[in-house]
Order: structure tokens, then C-alpha cells, then sequence
């Protein structure tokens, strides 16, 4: 398929196409922190509510989506070794996802499921199929199967079938078709997109990126394959356990995939102490934190389970479950991950000409140092709040821990704009 630039062996995926995924996720994050403080008291009642279902979507679509399917264009060809199949596909993917998730999170915020959530739920799976059609094409085109690149293809294809049921929840609340009650089927909606889009993804990228950037030449495929089946077979037993009708089936999936988070944490471990960099920057910091504070959640899942659970504390336990994934172990790699792949971006696109020729500025020159160090100063107390505030119910711990994210999204977008605005210095 064209791509409107010359046919080469391998080009990596312009700048035009990859930053605006960065830009938008960069004011999803800051919107969503602001919808938390304007929000707060909604985290000291059920889940299920308009603010907490709008914050979320924002979240997982807005910030975390939108930043991992520009990172997934920029990325994949350095891993197959072949130009991304389509740009113009990934810029449409961005175009419909830009416009379809404002619609679909105001239906939520509004609690109207009429035709801005349909339409928002439309725009949003058409892009995620155009994600995955180029994601599986561009995968495909490599010159041989890489474990990373399927990582990446079967994540889409989790993606797009979290979107699909997604959209299909929207219509029930119009058109009830569905047998059971919609809070039955939200486990099931969520988890499609926590583990296999955004656990999957992050395992396969991050196994790449995080050796990348420490300078690690250690490498275990056959671990990475067995977290590969690991994830996906827990996933779906935990899809086939919906239909057991026993809440303790849980506890087979949730093995599975602690054990999956347990084996990355090793393989992590093993690049970390065979690094060769050994001096490590503030974003690979931040990044690493993500790795330490994976089974956090899955302990909040297990305690959610627990017979002995009141049904109120069960609820609770299920929105920090969300809250900790979400903002902290998603949040914590994406700040990171940002600044050690956004300023090369940049760079390239500014310098690819004149490496090696004159004498150009370092990728990591490009950001603030300083704006970094304040935002994770922001973020960790603004994350810890936040989270004691829901987990005792407590509105001025809620809105003290909204407060200090707001300031760290903020700090995160003048840094993004300050290295997307770099002009060349040479």
C-alpha cells in the first residue's frame, strides 16, 4: 500500500504522523487531572457512576491509548526493519480517536448514551481497526517472526475487541440485549483492555525499550514467549471463568498473570544489573518505578475477592484496583517513556541529516531536567494522596492528591511542548 513517500528498505515513521498521538495524550492527561479534582467526591461513592466512567475512558483512551498507538508507529518498524505499512492510515487512526473519544466521554460525564456516545464508540473502533490493520500489516513484513512485534499485534488485536464489547455496552443501555446486567459485564470490558491491550503492549515494548536505553545486551526470548502465553491464556480463562458464575475462579487467571508480572520483573531485574549505563537518567527512573509497583494492583483484585470483603469495602477496593493501574503503573512508564522517546523523535526529525557532520545537540538536551524533577515531585505525593483518599474515604485527601496531579500534568505539558517546539540548532 502507498504511503505517499519514496519505497524504501526501511524509513522510520515521520515526525508529522507520530507527535500529535504525544500532543493529544499530553492534554488528555491534563484534562483528566482537573475532571479528578472537579470530581473528587465521586471516588467516595460506587464505581459505577458518570464522573468516575468519563474519568476513566479519558484515561485509558485519552492518555494512555493515544500515547502508546504513536510510540507503536514510531517503534514498530525499528523492530521488523520495514517502514510502517500506511502513514496516512495511522494519521486517519488519529483523526477518528481525536474526535470520537471527546463524544464518547461526554456521553459517560452526562450519562446520555444517545448519539455522542454511538458516535464516539463508532469513531473510536474504526480507529482501533485501522490501528490493527497496520499494526498486523507492518508486523507481517518483517524479516522474521519477532517477539516483540507480536506482542505488539496480538495487544491491538485485544484492543480491538475491548472497543468492540465496548461499544456494544453503549447500545445495551438504549437496546438491552445483553442477558445479564452491565455490571456483570464490566470486568470483562476492563480487563480485555488492561491486560491485553495495555499490559501485553507495555511487556512487549518495555522489554525492548527499557535494555535500549540502559544499554543492556541481556536477552530471554523463551521468557518473554512464556509471558506472552502466560497473559493470554490468563486472560482467557478469566473470560471463560465469567461464564462459571464463581467469583473464586478469579484466583486461576490472577495466578497466571501474577506470575507473567513476576517473570518480567526478573527479566527487568537481569537488564538492570547487566546494564552498561550505569548512571541512570530521571525518566528511566520513573519508568522503572512502573515495574516495582506492578502487583500492587493485582493485590488490591485478590483482596476485592476475598469472602470476607463487606460488598461497600469490595467497591472500593475495585476503584483503587482501577485508580493504581490507571494513574500509577500506565501513568508511572508513560511520563518516563515520553522523555526518553519523544526528544528523539524530534531530534531525528530535526538532525538525521547532520549527524555525524557537524555537531549537534544530545536527544535528552531537548527537555527540561528541571521540569521533570518538579513533575515526579508532583506526581508520587499527588498519587499517594489520591489513592489514601479512596481508600479512606476521605474528600480532602481526594482533592489534595488532585491538586498536586494537576500540577505534574501541567509540568508535563510545557515539557512536551518545550521539546516538541525545538528548532534545529545547526
Amino acid at each position: 500500500m502507498s504511503n505517499g513517500f519514496p519505497k524504501a528498505e526501511f524509513r522510520n515513521t515521520p515526525a508529522a504522523v507520530v507527535v500529535p498521538f504525544y500532543l493529544y495524550a499530553a492534554a488528555g492527561f491534563l484534562v483528566c487531572t482537573i475532571l479528578l479534582l472537579l470530581s473528587a467526591g465521586s471516588f467516595t461513592l460506587h464505581f459505577f457512576n458518570p464522573a468516575v466512567l468519563a474519568i476513566t475512558h479519558v484515561m485509558a483512551l485519552g492518555w494512555g491509548t493515544m500515547i502508546i498507538l504513536g510510540a507503536s508507529y514510531q517503534l514498530l518498524p525499528v523492530l521488523t526493519e520495514r517502514s510502517l505499512w500506511s502513514f496516512k492510515l495511522a494519521q486517519w487512526s488519529f483523526v477518528l480517536a481525536a474526535v470520537g473519544i471527546p463524544l464518547l466521554v461526554y456521553g459517560f460525564y452526562t450519562f446520555n448514551m444517545g448519539w455522542p456516545a454511538k458516535w464516539g464508540g463508532r469513531l473510536v473502533l474504526i480507529s482501533v481497526l485501522l490501528y490493527l490493520i497496520n499494526i498486523v500489516k507492518s508486523s507481517r513484513t518483517g524479516k522474521k517472526i519477532n517477539v516483540h512485534a507480536c506482542f505488539m499485534a496480538t495487544a491491538a488485536g485485544w484492543l480491538f475487541i475491548t472497543a468492540f464489547f465496548g461499544l456494544a455496552l453503549v447500545y445495551n443501555f438504549t437496546w438491552p440485549f445483553l442477558p445479564k446486567d452491565i455490571l456483570a459485564y464490566l470486568p470483562l470490558h476492563a480487563h480485555a483492555g488492561l491486560l491485553g491491550w495495555f499490559l501485553l503492549l507495555i511487556f512487549g515494548v518495555g522489554s525492548r525499550l527499557i535494555p535500549m536505553f540502559l544499554i543492556s545486551k541481556h536477552e530471554d526470548k523463551k521468557r518473554l514467549w512464556i509471558i506472552f502465553g502466560l497473559v493470554n491464556g490468563g486472560l482467557l480463562f478469566f473470560l471463560f471463568s465469567f461464564y462459571l458464575n464463581d467469583k473464586y475462579a478469579v484466583i486461576v487467571p490472577a495466578m497466571m498473570i501474577g506470575t507473567a508480572l513476576l517473570l518480567f520483573a526478573g527479566y527487568i531485574y537481569k537488564v538492570w544489573k547487566s546494564r552498561i549505563r550505569k548512571k541512570v537518567d530521571q525518566p528511566m527512573r520513573v519508568s522503572l518505578l512502573s515495574v516495582a509497583m506492578m502487583l500492587v494492583p493485582l493485590c488490591c483484585l485478590l483482596i476485592a475477592s476475598a469472602w470476607w470483603i463487606s460488598s461497600k469495602h469490595q467497591a472500593q477496593m475495585v476503584l483503587l484496583y482501577g485508580f493504581i493501574i490507571l494513574f500509577g503503573w500506565l501513568t508511572s512508564i508513560i511520563l518516563g517513556m515520553t522523555f526518553k522517546t519523544l526528544p528523539f523523535i524530534i531530534w531525528n526529525n530535526c538532525y538525521h541529516d547532520k549527524a555525524g557532520v557537524v555537531k549537534t545537540p544530545d536527544p535528552k538536551e531537548l527537555m527540561s531536567a528541571t521540569l521533570f524533577k518538579w513533575m515526579a515531585l508532583c506526581y508520587l505525593p499527588g498519587f499517594v494522596l489520591f489513592s489514601a483518599g479512596i481508600l479512606l474515604e476521605q474528600l480532602v485527601l481526594l482533592k489534595s492528591g488532585a491538586g498536586a496531579l494537576i500540577g505534574a500534568a501541567l509540568l508535563y505539558n510545557l515539557n512536551v511542548i518545550k521539546v516538541w517546539l525545538h528548532k534545529p540548532v545547526v
